[in-house]
This record gives structure tokens, sequence and C-alpha cells, in this order.
């Protein structure tokens, strides 16, 4: 194929007049209108003098013509860079120049900001609004609605993913075309999409969940998506009864189950939830399956390297894991200070290999060699163990590890206990500094909806299960848990919080 992603993606479905896009009002774009206009934005990009290879930072809000950028990329054969629309001014500065994004494509509202910034690094700015209308648009009225696909391989740069910077300074994920197109086709296959299911759509797409996965296995099935520019409580409960898939993340699902509309009737025709992006609780699993009948679908991925695990279509959908690795995907469990493989049910860290993983960081061969081996295993930064029936378990980050007074403490084996206790909704565990331990066990809650825990029973009820140097110093009772866009915990924000909670005075 001249280019892999792009034909298997889009081009398959040249001409085609089905349904590929429905908007929340009901509106319709057939696959073949789709690629006339991401045609239109190829040829504004070439216009304005961009060439395969170069990087288009793009920071718009959802839209049927946000996801056309992302196809006049492909066929461009220019590296997509989605960055979330939460990202400030500064933020994006330093994307755009560590990038060195050759244009930046911002929604009308933000052109003010991020001109200084598109000037001070040499890249073009154009605008596009949440309408899908700006400067960028106004010129591709007048643009070919046919574009000569640029040949690529498999193994050219496709996008861009930068993390969260939680621990330092983003780094820029390089992903081929390969990276993409695997991982969406063993996805399709092993979750068995077709033609007849209908997505329902309401993840962001500046991620990985939303874009290379939701998006990429619909095209890739050519099924329908039900594309809402987010997550509509009564929006969802409504349009449902369309859909035969749903993908987010378990907030989406926590949401869902404390309101009444949504039943087991509302649910009877759905083929498959799944979740992913953040952990999901076992109650929630539980709860779900309860009310529907139905078992979600829990995998995981990270920016790096797409999807590795899922849990089977077919077969036990087993609450508190991430289910087997994917086809093609190896997955070991290694000591961190040696690197050897350790045994079934043994606590280490999480490495991956196969052509999901992507290619290293931008601009950083030293973080790329600290993170990716030389014989193609990633080391995730996720804990994990695999246990005797092969389901992988993750047990939290390797950053998250608490060392109290020399002794490795897990995380997610305190918040199991945590959370299953009476009144507790959820729960984060982190470390902070100790005078006497160099770091200690702190507990935040969440309560359930008109619950008042009482904490002192509950360190108590938990101090029969842990041994003493795991047990939270102190329980914290908080209304909510900080969380980013993709609903993560962030336990960085925690440990800054309480960093002083036992300092000397």
């Amino acid at each position: 194929m001249a280019n892999p992603l792009y034909d298997a993606l889009f081009g398959r479905h040249q001409g085609q007049m089905t349904t590929f896009i429905q908007l929340s009002d009901n509106t319709v774009t057939t696959h073949a209108a789709f690629l006339e206009l991401a045609a239109q934005y190829a040829h504004v990009f070439t216009k304005l003098g961009l060439e395969p290879g170069d990087r288009v930072a793009v920071q718009i809000e959802k839209s049927l013509q946000s996801i056309a950028v992302y196809a006049a990329c492909t066929q461009a054969g220019l590296i997509f860079l989605p960055l979330n629309t939460a990202y400030t001014a500064e933020e994006i500065s330093y994307f755009v120049h560590d990038s060195k994004a050759r244009i930046v494509l911002c929604d009308s509202k933000n052109a003010e900001l991020l001109e200084p910034i598109s000037i001070a690094a040499g890249a073009i700015l154009e605008t596009m609004d949440a309408a899908g209308q700006g400067s960028f648009s106004q010129q591709a009225t007048e643009m070919p609605t046919k574009f000569q696909t640029v040949v690529r391989s498999k193994d050219d740069l496709a996008a861009f993913l930068y993390t969260s910077g939680t621990t330092g300074r983003s780094k820029g994920a390089m992903l081929t075309q390969e990276n993409l197109l695997s991982n969406g086709q063993v996805l399709t296959t092993e979750w068995e999409f077709t033609a007849s299911d209908v997505l329902l759509h309401a993840l962001p797409i500046f991620h990985t969940h939303g874009l290379f996965v939701a998006t990429n296995i619909a095209l890739l099935a050519g099924c329908k998506i039900l594309f809402l520019p987010k997550f509509d409580l009564d929006v969802i409960i409504d349009i449902l009864p369309q859909a035969s898939v749903m993908m987010g993340v378990p907030t989406f699902y926590t949401r869902l189950l404390d309101d009444p509309r949504f039943t087991k009737g509302l649910t009877q025709h759905m083929r498959l939830f799944v979740s992913g992006s953040a952990p999901l609780l076992t109650e929630t699993h539980l709860r779900f399956e309860y009310i529907t009948g139905h078992h979600i679908l829990e995998r995981y991925g990270m920016t790096e390297t797409n999807m590795n695990t899922s849990n089977p279509y077919r077969g036990e959908r087993r609450a508190g894991t991430v289910g087997f690795p994917l086809s093609g995907v190896e997955l070991k469990i290694t000591d961190s200070a040696t690197g050897a493989t350790l045994p079934q049910n043994e606590v280490g860290q999480i490495e991956v290999r196969g052509p999901n993983v992507f290619k290293g960081y931008w601009n950083m061969p030293e973080k790329t060699a600290e993170e990716l081996r030389e014989d193609g295993f990633f080391i995730t930064g996720d804990l994990g163990q695999i246990d005797a029936d092969g389901y992988v378990h993750i047990v939290g980050r390797n950053k998250d590890l608490i060392i109290s007074g020399g002794y490795n403490i897990y995380p997610k084996e305190i918040e199991l206990l945590l959370d299953i206790q009476e009144g507790v909704l959820e729960s984060a565990v982190v470390g902070v500094p100790h005078p006497d331990f160099g770091e200690t066990v702190i507990g935040v809650l969440v309560a359930d909806t008109g619950a008042e825990p009482d904490l002192e029973a509950i360190k108590q009820t938990i101090a029969t299960s842990l041994a003493r140097f795991k047990q939270p110093q102190k329980l914290i009772l908080l209304q909510e848990l900080p969380r980013n866009t993709m609903g993560k915990v962030q336990k960085k924000a925690l440990r800054e919080q309480f960093s002083d909670l036992f300092a000397t005075k």
C-alpha cells in the first residue's frame, strides 16, 4: 500500500455513501463526504508549505472537522500532534517549541494568546472553532475534494502524543503508522467489531483512547459513530438505544449507575461496554453487572504503546484485572533493579514488546534509552503481577511505590481494603514525608453519597489485614479525588497537598 495507515483507515471508504458520523443534532456525514473534506484540508496544509514529516499542533474542540484534520495529516504524510483543550498558553508554548511544529491550529477564541507563541516558534497560526469555522476552514472551501495521497511506509511517524509530565517535563512519544494500525487491527478483531456496530463516542480525541482506539477501530470496521462533544448524562441516556458499543472511562459508568434511568432494559440491546484510561473499581464492575447484566470489558494501555492487554470478549472478564496481553504483544513482570523476569504472582515492573510500542521520545535519546530496552521491551513504569490464570493485575505506578522504614509498600493492596469499608466510595493511598521513616502511608477517602465513614473504625478494621508498616498513619476524608481529564487520580497532587502532615514543628 502507498500509505498503509491512510489506506486502511480512510482510503478504503472512498466514495462510500455509508454513514460515518452522526452528531448529537442527528446531522449525518457519509464516509465519502468526510473524505472530501479531509482532502480539502490536506490541500490547505500543502498550500501553506507543509511537507511530509512536518508536525501539526492541534488544540481545537472535538468536532467532525477535528477528525478530518487527523485524516488530512495522515493523507498528506504529516505528523498529527493533538493537544489537550485544557492546556494553558504556557503549556502550549512548550509543546510547539519542543516539537518544532510548522503549524498551530487553535480555536478562534485562543488565537490572540497563541499568536506570539507561534511567531516565536516560527509556526503558522490558523483557527478552527467548535463549529468547524475559522481561517483554516475558510481556505479549505476553495480547495479540490480530491488529494493525491502521499506515499508513506509503516515505519514513518504518524503522530506525537505528549505524556502528562507528572514526573518531569512532558515527553513526546513518537508513534509510527505501524504502531497505530497494528493496534487498531488487533482490537477490531479481538473485540469483534463489524460494520453493523454503532459506537457511542463521548471521549476526548486529544488522547489515545478517543482517537487511536475508538475512532480507528470504527474506521477499520466501517461502522457508524454517534459522535458527542463530551459526556452528557442526559444525552447519553437518550442516545444509548441507538448504539451497540460504548467506550468510556470509569467516571462515565459511575455516573450512569447513579441515575435511576440507567436500567437493564435501557442496555439490553448493547453488545459491549469498554472501560479504560483509569482503573475501574471492582465495586463498579460488580454493580454494573448487577444492574445491567453486562460485564464491562477493562483493558490496559498508555500513551507510548496504545493498548497492551484486554479482558477477553469471549471468556471471563475478571473484575480488578486488565485481562491478557493482546495478540502480538509480549508482557513480562521484571525486577526493577536487575531486569530479571519474575515468577507468577510476584509484583514487579511491567514491560511490553510488540508492534504497538512507540519509536522513542522526541529529542530525548537518554530518556528513550532508559525506558526502551535494546531488545524492544518498553519499561512502562507500571507495577503489576500475573496471577495463576494469566490475568494481569495493575498494582500502581513505580513512582507511587512507598518506601517506609526500608519496606516496600504497594498502595493498591491498601486501597482494595479501604474501598470495601462501610461508607467509602473510593480511596487513594500515597506516601508522604515522615521524620522517622522517610515516608509513611496516608489514605485519602471519598464517602458514598449520604454516608459518614467512621475513620477510626476503618483504621481498626484494616489493621487486622495489614502488617503494621503498611497501615495508614492517617485517614483523610475529601469530597473528591483530584483527577486529570481522562479520570486518572493525580496522586502527585495528593502528595503535595499533604507533604507537611508529619513535619516536625
